[in-house]
């Protein structure tokens, strides 16, 4: 098996369209929430979300490309351009088909979706589509919006496991380059998921905060006033890298990828398993994979989304594997990010690698006041960001269906 490493990152996210001012307001503890600007949400149950601030798709793309594609690909065709300049690397020094894309996203182009049908259902029933509603639409259109652009003839595929979403596509890609498969892989995901239905939908399931008299102070996980997730939106990219091939081109490299894994619950359509054993099993196979024990992780960015049931069956997934012993640190950056689904994992990816290069865990904000369920051994950051060792981070992402993903970063020697 091959070595594999992260030799570049691009972000778009509701705190910074970019990697450092994405990072330096996680660290800041700035939450990202406000009331939704995208559409008039004044009749819904939940009227705000962390959406991304001041993206122009056109400083990107020309008129046609921004008219071809859904938001959600917009954000994905940003964030691996940072990632792909961040890195390095020129495709025109390599074989093409060394390069590969996989990339992810849980719900694709719902805004073009949503548009087209309520155009259908308000025009008397004429069927006038746009050519574009369908390409614009399928998921698997940023990862061949990606590789058309940069001319990357490698596997490309999209992945799609709810909010483990983009760490099932950083698993694959680790996987692929350690086979030998491909040399580079743009990994990641992007969502574009703050549109009346999404919104509308997971109101109705009463999964999301109502506090619309404080957004910034909705997410809370851990909190025992906790009342559930806020929706946000963006992508993040990663640049993985087969070692020697980065250590030849003279590659920076910011840490390493050593374990990664995937299960699933088998329990039910959107709940977490309580006694978390399909997440607890997926942290202990990302761990084996990786050669170390939950006492050699320094952090875990865990998937705590601030719902009552989800973020005690991830503690008690935790507390399998620690049993009595402190657990490491743990915070979740939803807490000012939102929920980003599909994307999640991708942006959470990049917290855990700068976690590791700067020696610092960002804060989980706006908890104050722990659930009693939670174990005094769990050591979790509140408040402010705390300066530490990292060596090894792990991430955590759980999504409906059961589906669970783990990757393990560590610091690059």
């Amino acid at each position: 098996m091959k070595r594999v490493v992260i030799t570049g990152m691009g972000a778009i996210t509701p705190l910074g369209n970019n990697v450092n001012t994405f990072w330096t307001a996680l660290v800041a503890g700035k939450s990202g929430a406000a009331p939704i600007t995208h559409f008039d949400a004044s009749l819904f149950r939940t009227q705000f979300a962390c959406e991304v601030k001041g993206f122009d798709a056109s400083t990107l793309l020309d008129k046609a490309e921004v008219k071809r594609t859904d938001t959600f690909t917009q954000y994905a065709l940003a964030a691996a351009e940072e990632a792909i300049k961040d890195s390095g690397f020129d495709v025109k020094q390599m074989d093409p088909f060394d390069v590969g894309v996989i990339w992810g996203s849980g719900q694709g182009g719902m805004e073009t979706f949503e548009q087209q049908v309520t155009e259908y259902a308000t025009g008397n029933g004429q069927p006038r589509f746009s050519p574009f509603f369908v390409p614009k639409m399928i998921p698997n259109m940023a990862s061949g919006m990606i590789s058309i652009r940069y001319g990357f003839m490698g596997i490309n595929y999209t992945t799609v496991s709810a909010c483990a979403t983009s760490n099932t596509a950083i698993m694959d890609a680790f996987n692929y380059i350690r086979l030998g498969k491909m040399k580079i892989a743009v990994t990641g995901g992007s969502e574009a998921p703050v549109t009346p239905a999404s919104v509308g939908g997971f109101s109705a399931m009463k999964a999301m905060s109502a506090r619309n008299n404080a957004p910034a102070e909705a997410s809370r996980p851990f909190d025992i006033d906790r009342d559930g997730f806020v929706i946000g939106e963006g992508a993040g990219a990663l640049i993985l890298e087969e070692y020697e091939h980065a250590v030849k081109r003279g590659a920076r490299i910011y840490a390493e990828v050593t374990g990664a894994s995937m299960t699933a619950d088998a329990y039910h359509m959107t709940a977490t398993h309580p006694e978390g054993l399909g997440a607890a099993k997926a942290i202990e196979l990302a761990l084996q994979e990786a050669g170390i024990t939950i006492q050699d992780v320094d952090y875990i960015n865990v998937h705590a989304t601030s719902t009552p049931v989800g973020d005690l069956s991830e503690i008690n997934a935790i507390s399998r594997i620690t049993g009595t012993a402190p657990s490491p640190f743990i915070s979740s950056t939803k807490s000012m990010t939102g929920h980003l689904l599909g994307a999640a994992g991708a942006i959470e990816a990049i917290a855990s690698i700068m976690a590791i290069q700067h020696q610092v865990i960002p804060p989980t904000i706006n908890t104050t006041v722990l659930d009693p369920a939670i174990p005094g051994n769990m050591r979790i950051v509140t408040g402010e960001a705390i300066e530490t060792p990292v060596s090894v981070a792990m991430s955590d992402t759980f999504g409906f269906g059961g589906h669970n993903s783990i990757v393990v970063f560590k610091k690059f020697v």
